[in-house]
């Protein structure tokens, strides 16, 4: 559950920087929701990896 609140946190800290990128056309935002975006599809792709582990195990 802990992966899980990790990507609850970055998904709030990129909502800024989002916010920006949209909304400001602010590039750098832009670059920074990306980075963030390639974090968060690593965590998810953790989570995925240890959700599948332990449903092997029993």
């Amino acid at each position: 559950m802990k992966k899980f609140n990790e990507v609850k946190d970055l998904v709030a800290a990129l909502e800024a920087d989002a916010d920006k990128f949209y909304n400001k056309a602010n590039s750098a935002a832009g670059t920074r929701v990306r980075k963030g975006m390639q974090d968060l599809k690593n965590l998810a792709q953790a989570i995925r990896l240890e959700i599948q582990d332990a449903k092997n195990k029993g």
